[in-house]
């Protein structure tokens, strides 16, 4: 059973981007210890009660590695948070079979890898929880972004699934859809044409200005979201639900 009073552990891939070192930060600042993934290096100081692991998720074998050093590590985990991902902006006709297959490695099949080697990690603190990172792409999205949407589209389906079969073992499934997020991916993303201005900051403007709040968000925001959603003492009734986190972008109608 699970023993209220010792320090509960989250992994979180994608720990080295804008989202993910918000959500490092949060968990850490709460009393979680924190085990990081990324492919590339945490270039600030990880927690010093925490683990980076330098691994690229969209690679079979290096999941298996990955969570051979969290059992030596932890031996168990209280939440897994699937946030790593990948965008390819190009239209869909110049896309090609490589890019595709990259883009579903590593924002969906490294889910469903996460999700198995993860579950005995999770029902051992007999209270576990997964948050997804999807997309508000995965229910509205734009032009030249189409593997990265049927990607995080995939994974609201399998946050749902996952939620059903994982139940018995009190292991919660949870996904969190940010709309525009001031992070490195959106910026590189603002060369899709799909917003008007002659540099990024006009760009960042007018992408705020699509949205009901009349701005974008920032990386703490959805990691606040991330933590209410692994965290057993605040979110314990809400299972294979989709929390969309947009600034209000996708409640008005495209026509106005």
């Amino acid at each position: 059973m699970n023993d209220s009073k010792q320090t509960k552990t989250v992994l979180i891939t994608g720990a080295a981007g804008g989202i993910g070192r918000a959500v490092v930060e949060l968990f850490a600042s709460n009393g979680w210890q924190v085990v990081g993934v990324d492919r590339v290096d945490y270039e600030e100081q990880f927690p010093s009660n925490g683990l980076f692991i330098c691994s690229d998720i969209s690679i079979p074998e290096s999941m298996e590695s990955i969570f051979s050093r969290v059992r030596a590590f932890s031996g168990r985990l209280d939440a897994l948070v699937n946030n790593a991902a990948m965008q390819i902006a190009k239209p869909l006709l110049e896309t090609t079979v490589e890019e595709w297959d990259q883009v579903m490695a590593s924002n969906l099949r490294s889910v469903f890898l996460s999700a198995r080697l993860a579950y005995p990690l999770l029902k051992e603190s007999d209270a576990g929880a997964i948050v997804n990172v999807s997309s508000v792409h995965a229910v509205q999205t734009s032009a030249n972004i189409s593997a990265y949407a049927a990607s995080k589209g995939g994974l609201l389906a399998l946050t749902r699934a996952m939620a059903i079969e994982f139940a018995p073992d009190n292991i919660r499934v949870n996904a969190v859809l940010p709309g525009a997020v001031d992070t490195p991916m959106l910026r590189a993303g603002l060369g899709r044409d799909h917003v008007q201005g002659g540099n990024i900051h006009e760009r960042l403007e007018n992408l705020a200005s699509k949205t009901v709040n009349g701005r974008v968000g920032t990386p703490q925001e959805i990691a606040e979201s991330i933590f209410f959603l692994a965290d057993n003492t605040r979110s314990s009734f809400m299972t294979g639900q989709a929390l969309i986190i947009d600034g209000g972008a996708t409640a008005r109608l495209s026509t106005e």
